[in-house]
């Protein structure tokens, strides 16, 4: 089984105060993200500057050794606020170790320009726990009889 993923920042930057604002000041932020068997789920909000965007997650497994990116994927309905659009994506991280350690930044790209959210520059961090398997009942393969 993949490793659980513990993200070391807030996991829902986007419940936080004062998002909405950061997302017109920076073009770009990371809403939220959650570890899923299948890999690392997550939502980002842009700027609608531009009919057309593309947005993106860079990620590595290695300490930027070597990086992969995936393309994050537009949210219908956009929120209320009538200003930004969402994205979602999915890195698929498959089997690890539980010394898995995972960085992301995210890319947005639109009208020409660029614009990163990199975690103010620490990039988003997450490290691998290994995944402990529930406690086992020493009763559990006992027969239970009623009277």
């Amino acid at each position: 089984p993949a490793p659980f993923l513990e993200p070391l920042f807030p996991p829902q930057p986007g419940a936080s105060p004062g998002f909405a604002e950061r997302v017109r000041r920076h073009k770009v932020r990371l809403e939220w993200v959650r570890a899923e068997p299948a890999g690392l789920r997550g939502a980002v909000r842009v700027l609608n500057v531009a009919y057309e965007k593309v947005v993106s997650v860079r990620y590595t497994l290695d300490g930027w050794a070597s990086c992969r990116e995936a393309p994050a994927h537009y949210q219908p309905p956009a929120p209320a606020d009538g200003t930004t659009d969402r994205f979602a994506f999915l890195l698929p991280l498959g089997a690890g170790n539980a010394e898995t350690a995972l960085e992301f930044a995210v890319r947005y790209r639109v009208a020409g320009t660029e614009y990163w959210d990199n975690n103010e520059g620490e990039n988003y961090r997450l490290r691998g726990r290994q995944r402990v398997p529930p406690a086992q009942d020493p009763d559990s393969s006992a027969w239970i009889h009623f009277i």
